[in-house]
């Protein structure tokens, strides 16, 4: 399991006014991918291998903090499977994420 928190502001703005939806994908990736870290050993390593985004509710700068929590659903020798969801301070759920990742021999 793992956390991340932010709060995006008119520098993470799209041409459109609202929040670009890397921001979310960054938040999600990260989260998914420190909590495979969590599970690794000393003398590995990870990257992602695959990361699909799905975008439920725009971010705007009256959205506030936003916060992505990321877990493990399956831990292999070579591959992790994870989830991770984006909420706003009120628990809405803004997007979520599925990632798949290579475990790696340092």
């Amino acid at each position: 399991w793992a956390a991340f928190e932010g709060v995006p502001g008119p520098e993470h703005y799209n041409p459109m006014g609202t929040v670009h939806g890397g921001y979310a994908a960054t938040l999600l990736d990260s989260a998914c991918g420190i909590a495979v870290v969590t599970r690794l050993e000393e003398d590995q390593a990870m990257t992602t291998l695959e990361l699909k985004t799905s975008y439920l509710k725009a971010m705007t700068g009256k959205t506030g903090r936003v916060r992505a929590e990321g877990r493990v659903i399956s831990m292999g020798r070579r591959v992790a499977y994870t989830e991770a969801k984006l909420t706003d301070a009120d628990g809405r759920l803004l997007a979520t994420a599925t990632s798949t990742l290579l475990v790696i021999d340092a």
